[in-house]
Parts: C-alpha cells; structure tokens; sequence
C-alpha cells in the first residue's frame, strides 16, 4: 500500500510542477459550467417556476453539483494508459513488482484530489459572485449514499477508460481517437453533464438507464437531491454495480488477450 501511495504523491508533484494542462482542464470546465448556469437560470427566471421536476434551487444545485463530481469522477490520468502502450512504455511497468491497474489508480486518485480542491475553489468564486439558490441535502442516509455513488462511478470510470485503452494494443493509433469519442461524445452527452437526463422522454430514460454513463455524473446527483424513491435507489445502485463486475470481467479477458497480442514497439 505505500509504494501506491508514493506513486499518488508523485503523480501530485508531476501535476503542481506542469501546471499547463491542469490549468486548462480547469478553464474547460468553468466556461462549461457557466454556459450551462445561464441556460438554466434564464429558464427558471420566473418565481416558483417548476420543469422536469426541478425548482430553481435544485436544477442550480445541479448544476454546481457537476462541477464536483465531475472533478472526482471524469478527471483521469488513466487517459493515459493507451500512450503508454503505443509506445511501447508498458513494458517498463511490467517489469516492476507493482499491480498495473492500482498503480494508475493510484494516481488518478492524486489528480482527483487536487482538482476537488480546485473545483471547490471555483464554486465558492461562483457562489459569492453570483449569489444562486442552492438545495442543501440533510438526510444523512442520502448523503452516504451520494458518497458510495461516488466511489461507484470513479471505479466504473477508470475501468472504462482501461478497456478503451486496450484498443491500442491491436490498433496503436487509435487510442486517442477512442478516448476522444468515449469522453467527449459519449460521456459527455450520456452522463448528465451538459443536462439532467430527466429531460428526456421516459421511454429514452429507460433505455439511458440501462447504459454505464448515467451513473458517472447523474445517478449521484439525483441521490443527492432526494429526487430517487427507495426502488429507484436500489434498483440504481444494483445496475450499477452490475455494470462493473461486467466492466471488470471484460477489462481481465482484454487485457490478457493484449499482453499476448504486446510487441512493445517504440521502445
């Protein structure tokens, strides 16, 4: 456990020390946000007004919510797993005496911490300079919950992203092609990050349900704002721990089956 730890602390100096990409990644999401902020202010603008079951409170809770979850959830250095195996630097690691998956993990958590840091920066910025209404959950059963959705969706995450890796080991160029379409078609638009799913028709909701990607961002805000009844919850919870053993079990036979088909070319 404590070699995994001094890779997080590592992976956090690398972070602090090449600021560049970071700083991006954080400007990305701000404007994100704020686009999506004034879309649904401007929509709950008259008092009392409710829309898919939201009131303004709750849809502007959603809304800072993202920025939270999204900065534990879909901030990821395992991205990078499919460089690392186009060119060839995998073969590095298999030679160390360390578990491939917890290493990366590891050091997603390091990236996860410092941008929650950030993103709560950022939404205490927000909060006093745009003064919204905000849904403050006190069921502390829903706000356990809320946390175990978390921890759900950053293993589902980093598990998916593995699996899409793996798609270099056959197709070296394709990894950043696939992650492309992964997390900024699919996830994006699948997840609850650019709108609270719920606006869709119930017949589509069903189907979305079914898939992964609800339970990234959507499934956990919706847990926080008490809008699940107890089926609901559990039903959510079961599917999505369906989705990982699923995930788990699909991410062993591929990456063994990549090992076998690993040439370590570019080394």
């Amino acid at each position: 456990m404590n070699k995994y730890l001094q890779v997080g602390k590592i992976s956090l100096r690398q972070e602090i020390a090449y600021p560049i990409n970071f700083i991006m990644w954080r400007v990305r999401n701000v404007i994100q946000i704020l686009l999506v902020y004034f879309l649904w202010d401007a929509a709950f603008s008259s008092p009392g007004r409710i829309l898919f079951g939201y009131d303004r409170d709750k849809i502007l809770t959603y809304i800072f919510g993202i920025m939270l979850v999204r900065a534990f959830v879909l901030s990821s250095k395992s991205m990078d797993v499919a460089g690392e195996i186009s060119r060839g630097e995998l073969s590095n690691s298999l030679v160390k005496p360390i578990n491939y998956f917890k290493y990366w993990l590891s050091r997603d958590l390091a990236s996860k911490v410092l941008n929650l840091l950030f993103a709560t920066i950022e939404i205490v910025v927000l909060y006093f300079v745009l003064k919204p209404p905000v849904f403050l959950q006190g069921n502390l059963l829903l706000i356990f919950l809320f946390m175990s959705s978390i921890i759900f969706a950053i293993l589902l995450f980093t598990i998916l992203l593995f699996i899409v890796s793996s798609v270099t080991f056959w197709a070296p160029e394709a990894g950043w092609g696939a992650h492309f379409l992964l997390t900024v078609v699919i996830v994006e638009f699948l997840s609850g990050v650019l709108f609270p799913l719920d606006v869709f028709p119930l017949a589509v909701q069903k189907i979305i349900n079914l898939t992964p990607f609800p339970y990234l961002v959507f499934f956990p805000l919706q847990v926080y704002l008490g809008k699940l009844t107890s089926p609901e919850l559990v039903k959510g919870f079961v599917v999505d721990a369906l989705w990982l053993i699923v995930f788990m079990y699909f991410l062993n036979k591929i990456w063994k089956k990549g090992l076998k088909a690993y040439e370590g070319y570019g080394r």
